[in-house]
């Protein structure tokens, strides 16, 4: 069986690793105080497995000497339980901001006591537990992706690691770029098959289209690019932890150069191994 206490300055995410941890099968609990963990402890390994990985959230808010902490860690090992620690920090000034933004309140700020103030704070007070920590992350410039492909590489299983999903999306501009794109590319440039009678009535979908979409110098070329640009992307996103990608293709109506481009694009990515969606939004309108 498993505990690993998640402590760390306020606002430097320790519940957002909470949740992040409970995504991988992690059993967890807020502000437990020390003095309940080892009676914890004894409750999960009586369960027969059914906690056998727990994370327990632990503050500033307990209001306890560190000390008081470090002796239910041992406790809970004298069980046979694996226990570890993971401290969070991030800096002064990137806290102040979360709580700008949030509009919390800080734990220790008061009357006359500002943000900075409070966070130094309590720095000083998280020292002596940070000093026993096994892991350590500072997490001043992480987004929550990259929080999340940290804690995979720390905690996670295999089967934890999703893969980056690439979704590829044509679309019309005359209706609109989709919200949910991630990367948009404009192939209004290419030569227009609307304005071949033959063409008109068909989609990018349709071969004789496809031939004349990519019949030109151009095509060929903002391919090339492309690609290049991509093979150097994906593999970054999927570092960062990003699970879902979306690139909006788009032209003036939606049916033909934007369709076609999507679908080589499509198969290019499907064959450098990723995860593929492919969508036409406007290609019946």
């Amino acid at each position: 069986m498993e505990i690993l206490i998640i402590s760390g300055l306020s606002g430097s995410g320790k519940s957002q690793a909470a949740s992040f941890l409970e995504d991988i099968g992690y059993y967890t609990v807020d502000n437990l105080p020390s003095r309940m963990m080892v009676k914890f402890a004894e409750f999960c390994v009586a369960s027969g497995g059914h906690y056998d990985r727990v994370a327990l959230v632990y503050d500033v808010r307990a209001g306890e000497e560190f000390h008081l902490l470090l002796d239910a860690m041992e406790k809970m090992r004298a069980l046979g339980v694996t226990c570890r620690m993971l401290f969070l920090e991030a800096s002064t000034e990137a806290i102040v901001n979360r709580y700008k933004e949030t509009r919390r309140i800080h734990p220790l700020s008061g009357e006359g006591v500002s943000i900075q103030q409070a966070v130094q704070e309590e720095r000083t007070r998280m020292q002596p537990i940070r000093d026993f920590a096994d892991f350590i992350i500072n997490t001043t410039s992480f987004s929550s992706a990259k929080l999340r492909s940290e804690l995979l590489n720390l905690f996670g299983a295999q089967s934890d690691r999703q893969g980056l999903n690439v979704n590829v999306l044509s679309f019309g501009f005359k209706h609109g770029i989709p919200i949910e794109a991630d990367l948009v590319f404009d192939v209004r440039f290419m030569p227009n098959p609307f304005y071949v009678a033959d063409l008109k009535h068909l989609t990018g979908l349709d071969r004789q289209v496809r031939d004349f979409v990519f019949s030109f110098r151009q095509t060929h070329e903002f391919m090339e690019q492309l690609e290049k640009m991509l093979s150097f992307l994906l593999p970054l996103y999927s570092e960062e932890g990003k699970t879902v990608l979306v690139i909006a293709v788009g032209c003036t109506g939606g049916h033909h150069r934007s369709v076609a481009v999507a679908h080589e694009l499509a198969d290019y990515i499907t064959k450098a191994g990723y995860q593929v969606t492919e969508n036409h939004r406007d290609i019946s309108r």
